[in-house]
Order: structure tokens, then C-alpha cells, then sequence
């Protein structure tokens, strides 16, 4: 496995390899990583792609800096983790490559405005921005590739999508599906941070979207479902039923498949999770 920690080599490596007829698969990380990040992974390898991983702790993203000060760095075991699991190069930048003047403010940010205000963006301002910011880095820094995303972080995804859209990257997206825990907590480098009283009432997100799966409904049906299934063990931060695509939340007239969202803090801890969910339109 290649390690790399600045821009220029990084970017070298990728342009050699693809100058050699072969494809990249990006795989942008935070580190802490977990089987979900080795389902990104394996995907990678099954389409013939060299794997690229990034491991860096994006500071523009976090509202909080307490937020930030606990995320999880596990370095050691993240480079045996990548090594093992398939990983040909593992980026692990500088802060001060990704971004020379932090702490000072970045001149330049990307945004993909309402669509990164809403849900995670609303109680974390500046959130998507940061991502969008630092996902359009990588994207610019790697080329041409296929980046792989887990539909966990599912407004990430719409974001990064849209903007990718938007500027015309020369990226394909592929959008791998979440991946839990035998008790069905969907895997989260957070969820170290959580006691094991907090795990048990974490569970009440991943139940709740089982509950609305099973059973179409309106819109506002599987708002009252979910509302019903999340109870009071939790702190519900949002939980609502949208468009896939725009993440528009839906209404009693549409119908198809739409995305169940939820998020939760359970002792400190922000948790989110998402479905699917069938709707039927409303009988007038």
C-alpha cells in the first residue's frame, strides 16, 4: 500500500496510474474506520478499481469544536485496517495542506445552498459547506475517478452529488448501502462514544424505520409512525420523510419510494440513520 501525505504526490500517483489504463476508486474517510468503511471498499475492488482512501478530520465541517476535539483518531489501526481490506494508497494529508491558512478562515467555499441547510445542515450551520468544500478538494486533487459513498450519510451524498453536478466533476458516484450491527445500529465512528445504556436507546432510530418500511403509508402517516416508534428515550433532532433526490419533504398527494430521515442525540452523541419508505397518496 502507498502512503501519501501531500497534494502534489497524491495527485502524481493518481495521474500515473490512470495514464496506465486504470481506474480510480476514491474513497473519502475521517478515519476511525469501521466495516462500513470496508463495505466502500469492496466495492471498489469488485468494479477493477485501484482504491484510493483519504484519511483526514475535515476542521470546516464541525460547528463545534468540542464535536471536533472528540471525534475519534485511531491512525494505527485505520493504516492496518486500509492495508488489509485492499486499499492501494492511502492519502493522509496535513492540515496544512488541505487548508494553509487554518485557522484563519478559507477564502473559498462551496456550497450548494438550501439543499446543505436543512436536516444536519440546519443544526450544524456551515456543515455542508465544509464538506462540499473539502469533497470538491479531493475531487479536484484525485481526477477523474469513481468516489464511493455510503447512503448512511445521506444528505452528504445528495450534497456531494448536486455539487458534483453542478461543476462538472468527471466523477461517477456509486452510493453503497449502510451497514449495521447485528442489533441494526448502523455502523458510525461515533458510536464508540457511546455507553452501553446509550447504545441500547440509540436502537429506537434503526427500529423506526423498520416500523415505516413495513408498512406504506401517507406522508404524514409515516411522520406520525416514526414520531410514535422514536419515543421519548431519545432527543429527536428531526425525523421526517422526503424526496430521494431533492431531499423535498413529501405530502399526502405523492406516492413511490422516499427516504425516511432521522437523527438523535442519545447522551451527547449525534446519531443519524435513514430508509426507505413507500408512500401511498391519500384517498380524498
Amino acid at each position: 500500500m502507498q502512503l501519501l501525505e501531500d497534494v502534489e504526490s497524491w495527485r502524481a500517483w493518481c495521474d500515473e496510474q490512470r495514464a496506465r489504463g486504470r481506474t480510480i476508486g476514491l474513497v473519502p474517510t475521517m478515519g476511525a474506520l469501521h466495516e462500513g468503511h470496508v463495505s466502500l471498499f469492496r466495492a471498489a475492488k469488485r468494479n477493477g478499481d485501484l482504491v484510493v482512501a483519504t484519511l483526514f478530520v475535515n476542521p470546516r465541517q464541525f460547528h463545534d469544536q468540542r464535536d471536533l476535539a472528540a471525534y475519534p483518531c485511531t491512525r494505527g489501526t485505520d493504516r492496518v485496517a486500509a492495508e488489509r481490506h485492499g486499499v492501494d494508497c492511502l492519502v493522509e494529508p496535513t492540515l496544512a495542506q488541505m487548508w494553509p491558512d487554518y485557522p484563519a478562515p478559507t477564502a473559498t467555499t462551496v456550497s450548494v445552498g438550501a439543499l446543505g441547510d436543512s436536516f444536519e445542515g440546519l443544526g450544524r450551520p456551515g456543515h455542508f459547506n465544509g464538506v462540499a468544500s473539502i469533497v470538491a478538494k479531493l475531487f479536484v486533487v484525485t481526477g477523474p475517478c469513481r468516489a464511493y459513498f455510503g447512503e448512511k450519510d445521506f444528505q452528504q451524498l445528495a450534497v456531494v452529488r448536486q455539487m458534483a453536478r453542478d461543476l462538472s466533476f468527471r466523477v461517477d458516484f456509486v452510493a453503497c448501502p449502510i451497514v449495521r450491527d447485528a442489533d441494526g445500529l448502523a455502523l458510525s465512528s461515533r458510536n464508540a462514544q457511546l455507553s452501553g445504556d446509550a447504545r441500547r436507546r440509540a436502537l429506537v432510530l434503526s427500529r423506526a424505520l423498520v416500523e415505516v418500511r413495513e408498512h406504506p403509508d401517507t406522508a404524514s402517516g409515516h411522520r406520525r409512525r416514526l414520531a410514535a416508534a422514536l419515543g421519548t428515550d431519545v432527543d429527536v433532532a428531526y425525523a421526517d420523510v422526503v424526496n430521494p433526490i431533492s431531499l423535498r419533504p413529501l405530502h399526502d398527494d405523492d406516492e413511490g419510494p422516499g427516504r425516511a430521515l432521522v437523527a438523535a442525540m442519545v447522551d451527547g452523541v449525534r446519531l443519524i440513520d435513514n430508509g426507505t419508505v413507500e408512500l401511498v397518496k391519500e384517498e380524498r
